[in-house]
C-alpha cells in the first residue's frame, strides 16, 4: 500500500511543470523598471483628505493628487537613469526601481515587506537565479509610516533611507539600525526654533503638535529648547486628523483665549490646513506662526480656506537646491512626448517647440527643490554605497561609510546615528503676485558653527502675521516693574510678577532678584577723591602758612597779630581740613561718631580762637582811652581761658549726644529703588543741630564783634579780615542747612564736606593769606614803626 501511494505521487510529479507559483496576487508597484540592482521607493501620490461636519460626527473621505509626492518619486526616476548613463559610477552595472504610491500606515508596511520579500508571481527553473529584492528603500516623507516599516525591514538588513522623516526618535541606533536620511533631525530643528523664538524676543507662546511620534517628539525638543532660552509656554496641545470633532475644537478655545500671540505648530500641512481652515471660519486673527519643516513650505497650504491666517508665518526648512535637467524629465511627462526616439517608442517624439512657460502645474515647478534635492542625494548615496561593495568586493552594502560630493558642490555623508549635517534656511511665507504663498529666505541655520554664529538674520524684509508691520509681541506681561521678577506658576501654566525682597532689585532681563547696589561716599570715585585732595590741599597749606609765621615769629606783625591764638587758629584750621576724610569712605559705628564730633569741636575751637582775636582787637583799642584799664581783664590768660570754655561747651553736647543716642550706619532703602544708600544716621537729630547752633551762635558773636571793630585805625586791617571771614564762613553754613537737606544720597555727605573745606579756606585766606603777603613780598610793611603808625602800643604785645 505504501508503495502504491509513491508511485501515484512519482506519476503526478512527472505530469506538473517545474514552477512554484505564489498563492493569491502580489502588490504590484505603481513605477517600476528592471535592472540588475533595484532600489525601492515608497511615497504617497495620492491621499484621503479627512473633512469633518462639526455638528455631527460625520468623516468623508475623498482622493487628491499630491503633486510633491510625486515629484520626488519623478526625482528618484532621473536620478538612477542619470547613474545609469554615468561610466564612472557603478560600470556594469544597470540599477533598476520599484516605487510603491501607498498612502496609509498599514499599506505602506505592506509595500515595505513586498519590497524586501522580492515575492513575484511565480518562479520556475529559468529565473528562480534572478533576485527581486530590492537593495535600499526611498521613503517615507512621513515620519509615522517610516517609524512603523523601518523596525520590520530593519531585521533585514535593507537600509531605509528618507528624505523627510525627521523624527529625532529615528536616530535611535538600537530600535532603528538601518535608518539613514538626507534630512537633519528635529532635535536640531527644535532648537533652531527655539533660538529664532528668542531672537525675535517672544518669551510667551503656545505650543500645538500633531498626535504622533513626529509631533509629541518634536514639540517636547523645542520646549525643553526654548526653556532653557527662558521662553515660557503659555499651552501646549495637540491633535490628529483622526481626533473627534471635539478635540480640535477644545484646541480653537484655548487659542481664543490665550494671551500669547506666537504659536508654535509642529505638524503635517494636512494638520495645520485644518487648524487655519477652523481658525478662519471663527475669524480668529492676531496670530504669528512658527512652523516646522513638514508644512512651512507646502505648496498645498494655498489649496486651504484659511491659508491667508498663514501668511507671515516663520519656519526653518532645508537648504534651497537646484537638479540640472530635473525640469526636462518634468517637460517629457507634462507633453507626453521624448527627446530621443530610441529612447521610448512608446511616446512620439518632442517637436522643439514644447514650452513650460505657459505651463503653471506644481509639477512643472522647479523653483523650489529643498525636499526634492533631498531624494536625489539618497539616490546617489545609494549608488556610491553599491559602487563601494562592487569595487572592494565586499559582502554586504554599507551607507554609513558614504561621503561624496554633489555635483552643486554639497557635500553628503552621514553620521553615527545616520543623520546629515543640519543646515536650514529660514523661510517666511509671504504672498505672491499670483495669489499664492511663497517660502522666501530670510535668515540661515547651521548647527556646525558656534553658537554665536549658528543663527544669522539677512537684510531681506520680514513679512509678519496678518501684515503686521513691525514685530509682534508675544510675552507674559508687556515687563514686570522694577524690583520685581518672573515667577513661573506650573498649577496655572502661566507666569506672575514676584516682588524682590527689600535688600534685592530685579535684573535687567526681570527674571531673577539680584543684590542692590550699596552706595556711599568713596575715596575711589572722582568725586571723594577730588574733595580728599582739596582736604590735603588745605592741611598743606595751612602748615607752610604756620612754618611762615614760625620763622617769622619774632618779627611785628607776628606779634601784634597775637601770635600765641594765631598758631592755635592754625592748629585747629588743620584739624578741620583733616576731619573731613572722615566723611569719605564705608560708614561704620566708629566713623559715625568720629565725624560728627570732631567736626563740631574742631570747628568751636577755631572760632573760638578767631573769637578771641576778634575781643583782642577790641580790648587793645579800647585801652587807649584815658583811665581805661581794660586789658588787664583779657590779658593772655583770659584769651586761653576764654578758647577753654567754649571749646568745652561743645564737648559737652558732643558727649550728651553720643551718651543718649549717638550716629550710626544705617542702609537707607527708601531714597532709591534700585540701590541702598548707606550713610550715617544722625541718632538724636537734637544734638546734631545742637552742635551746628552752637558753631553758628559763636559765629554770629564773632561776626557782630568783627564789624564794630572793622572802622578801628589799624595798619594790616584785622578787624577787616576777621569781619569778611566771618561773613564767607556765615554765608556758607546758612547755604548748607538747605543744600544738607534737599540733597540726595552720597551727595548729602558731599555737601557737609564742601561747607567744612569752603569754611575752612575761607578762615585761611581772610586771615593769613595778607599777613603772609606782607611777611614774604613786603618786608619793608613788617617793621614796627609801620605798624605802630596807628595801631594802640599796648597792642603790640598780644
Amino acid at each position: 500500500m505504501p508503495f502504491l501511494r509513491l508511485l501515484v505521487l512519482v506519476l503526478l510529479l512527472g505530469k506538473g511543470d517545474p514552477v512554484c507559483r505564489l498563492q493569491g496576487s502580489a502588490q504590484p508597484p505603481e513605477l517600476a523598471q528592471d535592472g540588475d540592482l533595484l532600489i525601492g521607493g515608497i511615497f504617497s501620490f495620492h491621499i484621503n483628505t479627512i473633512i469633518y461636519l462639526f455638528h455631527h460626527f460625520t468623516i468623508f473621505y475623498h482622493l487628491s493628487f499630491n503633486f510633491r509626492e510625486f515629484k520626488f518619486a519623478q526625482a528618484m526616476i532621473f536620478a538612477i537613469n542619470e547613474i545609469n548613463k554615468n561610466p564612472e559610477l557603478l560600470p556594469n552595472v544597470k540599477l533598476g526601481y520599484k516605487i510603491y504610491n501607498n498612502c496609509g500606515t498599514m499599506d505602506i508596511l505592506r509595500a515595505a515587506l513586498a519590497l524586501v520579500s522580492g515575492l513575484k508571481g511565480e518562479v520556475s527553473d529559468d529565473n528562480c537565479t534572478k533576485s527581486e529584492t530590492v537593495q535600499a528603500i526611498l521613503g517615507h516623507s512621513g515620519s509615522g509610516p517610516t517609524i512603523a516599516f523601518e523596525q520590520v525591514v530593519g531585521r533585514f538588513h535593507v537600509p531605509v533611507i528618507s528624505h523627510f522623516a525627521t523624527c529625532a526618535c529615528l536616530s535611535n541606533r538600537k530600535e532603528y539600525p538601518t535608518f539613514f536620511r538626507t534630512i537633519p533631525s528635529d532635535y536640531y530643528q527644535s532648537r533652531a526654533l527655539a533660538m529664532l523664538v528668542r531672537h525675535f524676543g517672544w518669551t510667551w507662546i503656545g505650543a500645538i503638535a500633531v498626535n504622533n511620534q513626529y509631533g509629541l517628539d518634536g514639540i517636547a525638543a523645542f520646549i525643553q529648547a526654548a526653556q532653557e532660552y527662558g521662553v515660557c509656554i503659555e499651552y501646549s496641545e495637540a491633535f490628529s486628523l483622526s481626533d473627534p470633532p471635539g478635540s480640535l475644537q477644545r484646541i480653537i478655545e484655548v487659542i481664543k483665549h490665550a494671551t500669547s500671540k506666537v504659536i508654535m505648530a509642529f505638524m503635517s500641512h494636512r494638520e495645520i490646513k485644518l487648524l487655519a481652515t477652523e481658525l478662519y471660519k471663527q475669524n480668529i486673527t492676531g496670530l504669528q506662526w512658527v512652523g516646522s519643516d513638514a508644512w512651512i513650505t507646502d505648496h498645498s497650504l494655498t489649496d486651504s480656506e484659511g491659508h491667508s491666517i498663514l501668511e507671515g508665518s516663520l519656519g526653518f526648512a532645508v537648504s534651497q537646491a537646484k537638479i540640472p535637467g530635473l525640469s526636462e524629465i518634468s517637460g517629457n511627462t507634462v507633453f507626453d512626448c521624448s527627446l530621443n526616439d530610441s529612447t521610448n517608442a512608446q511616446r512620439k517624439p518632442c517637436s522643439g517647440f514644447e514650452s513650460l512657460q505657459n505651463v503653471e502645474s506644481q509639477f512643472t515647478d522647479v523653483s523650489d527643490l529643498r525636499f526634492t534635492n533631498n531624494v536625489y542625494k539618497s539616490v546617489y548615496a545609494v549608488a556610491h554605497a553599491l559602487d563601494n561593495l562592487i569595487k572592494c568586493e565586499g559582502w554586504q552594502m554599507s551607507v554609513h561609510t558614504v561621503n561624496f560630493t554633489t555635483a552643486e558642490g554639497e557635500r553628503v555623508y552621514f553620521d553615527n546615528n545616520g543623520d546629515s549635517p543640519a543646515r536650514y534656511e529660514l523661510v517666511n511665507l509671504q504672498r505672491t503676485n499670483k495669489g499664492t504663498m511663497e517660502g522666501l529666505t530670510v535668515g540661515i541655520y547651521d548647527a556646525s558653527l558656534p553658537d554665536s554664529h549658528q543663527f544669522i538674520m539677512n537684510n531681506i524684509t520680514v513679512v509678519w502675521g496678518n501684515g503686521l508691520t513691525k514685530v509682534p509681541v508675544s510675552v507674559c506681561s508687556e515687563k514686570c516693574p522694577p524690583g520685581r521678577r518672573i515667577r513661573s506658576s506650573r498649577k496655572e501654566n502661566s507666569i506672575h510678577c514676584m516682588k524682590c525682597p527689600p535688600e534685592y532689585w530685579s535684573n535687567n532681563q526681570r527674571d531673577a532678584c539680584i543684590p542692590k547696589v550699596i552706595e556711599f561716599l568713596a575715596y575711589d570715585e572722582i568725586l571723594g577723591t577730588l574733595l580728599a585732595l582739596f582736604s590735603l590741599l588745605g592741611v598743606f597749606l595751612t602748615m607752610i602758612t604756620t612754618q611762615v609765621f614760625y620763622c617769622h615769629k619774632e618779627t611785628p606783625l607776628v606779634r601784634a597779630n597775637n601770635s600765641e591764638l594765631s598758631f592755635l587758629l592754625l592748629f585747629s584750621l588743620t584739624l578741620c581740613f583733616l576731619c573731613s576724610l572722615t566723611f569719605i569712605g564705608r560708614p561704620s559705628e566708629w566713623s559715625c561718631m568720629l565725624r560728627h564730633t570732631a567736626f563740631g569741636i574742631t570747628f568751636v575751637l577755631c572760632i573760638s580762637c578767631v573769637l578771641g582775636k576778634t575781643i583782642v582787637v577790641l580790648m587793645a583799642f579800647r585801652a587807649t582811652l584815658p583811665g581805661s584799664n581794660v586789658m588787664k581783664w583779657f590779658g593772655p590768660t583770659q584769651q586761653r581761658l576764654s578758647v577753654l570754655a567754649f571749646t568745652l561747651i561743645q564737648v559737652v553736647i558732643c558727649i550728651l549726644w553720643l551718651t543718649i543716642n549717638p550716629p550710626f550706619p544705617f542702609e537707607n532703602l527708601l531714597l532709591y529703588k534700585d540701590r541702598i544708600i548707606l550713610e550715617c544716621a544722625l541718632g538724636s537729630a537734637v544734638g546734631f543741630w545742637a552742635v551746628l547752633g552752637y558753631i553758628g551762635l559763636l559765629a554770629l558773636l564773632c561776626f557782630l564783634l568783627a564789624f564794630l571793630a572793622r572802622k578801628l585805625p589799624d595798619n594790616f586791617n584785622e578787624a577787616k579780615l576777621i569781619t569778611f571771614s566771618m561773613l564767607i564762613f556765615c554765608a556758607v553754613w546758612v547755604t548748607f542747612i538747605p543744600a544738607y537737606v534737599s540733597s540726595p544720597g552720597k551727595f548729602t555727605v558731599a555737601v557737609e564736606i564742601f561747607a567744612i573745606l569752603a569754611s575752612s579756606y575761607g578762615l585761611l585766606f581772610c586771615i593769613f593769606l595778607p599777613k603772609c603777603f606782607i611777611i614774604l613780598l613786603r618786608p619793608e610793611q613788617n617793621t614796627k614803626k609801620h605798624i605802630m603808625g596807628k595801631t594802640p602800643n599796648n597792642y603790640i604785645y598780644y
